[in-house]
C-alpha cells in the first residue's frame, strides 16, 4: 500500500512512522509512505495556507488554492489515490472502516488546521472521517490513528495472521482478557483454564469472556456484533442475571 499524506506540519510523522509496526511495515516494503507539505504548493514568500473567512469570524481557513494544487500534482504520482478528508462532520471512524481502507492500494490524507479547510476542497473527497466528537488541534493527528489501524491490517505487517483477528472489534466483541506469568501476583491468580493446555477449552473461555466484557462495557455494541443465536441466548440470560458471577 502507498499512504501519502498532505498537511502544513509533515514533520509530525516522523516519530510515529519511524517506530515499531510502521517503521517496520516501511521496511519489509508493504507501506510506501510520503508527508507532503502543503506549503510547497504555495507561491507567496510567506508561504501562505490560510485567510480570514468570508462572512467574518474567529481564526483562519485553509486556502483551496494550494490543495487543489498539491492534489493535481500527487495524484500525477502513480494510482489515483482514495482521498481522505479529516474533520468533525465526517462518517465515525471504526474497525470496519479501517478494514474498508486496508484494501485500498492508495491513501491519501488531507489534513486541515486552523479553523477549518475552505468547503470547496471537499470535492476532492473520497470519504471524510471524523475520530469522535471532540476537537483536535489537526488532522495529523486524526490521520495517524487512522493510518496505524489500516497498516496493521495489511497482510504480513504484524507478522502473526491471527493478531488482528484476537483484536477487540474484529468481529464486533471487545478482546477477551489476556495474562502472562507469573501465574499467581499478589494473591491475583490466572483463570486456571488458561493452564489447562486445552486449548478447545481456551477457546470457548475466550469466547465466552468476549461476550461478558462486551456486554457489561460496551453493550451497544452487541446489536451489530457477529454471534450465533446460541450466544446471543447466553448474553439474555447475562442480562436476567441467570449466569453465576456474570
Amino acid at each position: 500500500m502507498r499512504i501519502d499524506t498532505l498537511s502544513t506540519f509533515p514533520h509530525m510523522y516522523d516519530s510515529v512512522m519511524g517506530e515499531s509496526i510502521m517503521k517496520r511495515a516501511q521496511a519489509s516494503g508493504a507501506l510506501d509512505f510520503h508527508a507532503h507539505d502543503l506549503r510547497d504548493w504555495t507561491h507567496d514568500r510567506h508561504r501562505t495556507t490560510d485567510d480570514d473567512p468570508y462572512g467574518g469570524g474567529q481564526g483562519l481557513v485553509m486556502k483551496c488554492e494550494p490543495i487543489f494544487e498539491a492534489y493535481d500534482d500527487i495524484v500525477a504520482q502513480g494510482a489515483a489515490p482514495y482521498t481522505i478528508f479529516l474533520t468533525p462532520c465526517g462518517e465515525p471512524f471504526d474497525q470496519g472502516v479501517a478494514t474498508e481502507l486496508s484494501e485500498k492500494d492508495r491513501l491519501l490524507f488531507i489534513c486541515g488546521h486552523y479553523e477549518g479547510i475552505d468547503e470547496r476542497a471537499y470535492t476532492l473527497a473520497d470519504k471524510c472521517i471524523s475520530l469522535g466528537d471532540y476537537v483536535l488541534t489537526s488532522g495529523e493527528l486524526a490521520s495517524m490513528v487512522i493510518i496505524d489501524a489500516v497498516v496493521r491490517l495489511i497482510p504480513g505487517v504484524l507478522g502473526d495472521e491471527g493478531s488482528s483477528i484476537d483484536e477487540s472489534f474484529y468481529d464486533g466483541l471487545l478482546e477477551y482478557p489476556q495474562y502472562t506469568r507469573p501465574a499467581n501476583f499478589r494473591g491475583m491468580e490466572v483463570p486456571s483454564v488458561l493452564l489447562s493446555g486445552d486449548h478447545g477449552k481456551v477457546d470457548a473461555w475466550r469466547r465466552q469472556q468476549s461476550l461478558i466484557r462486551t456486554a457489561r462495557l460496551r453493550p451497544d455494541l452487541l446489536e451489530s456484533a457477529n454471534v450465533s443465536q446460541a450466544e446471543r441466548a447466553f448474553l439474555l440470560s447475562l442480562r436476567d442475571g441467570t449466569i453465576e458471577g456474570a
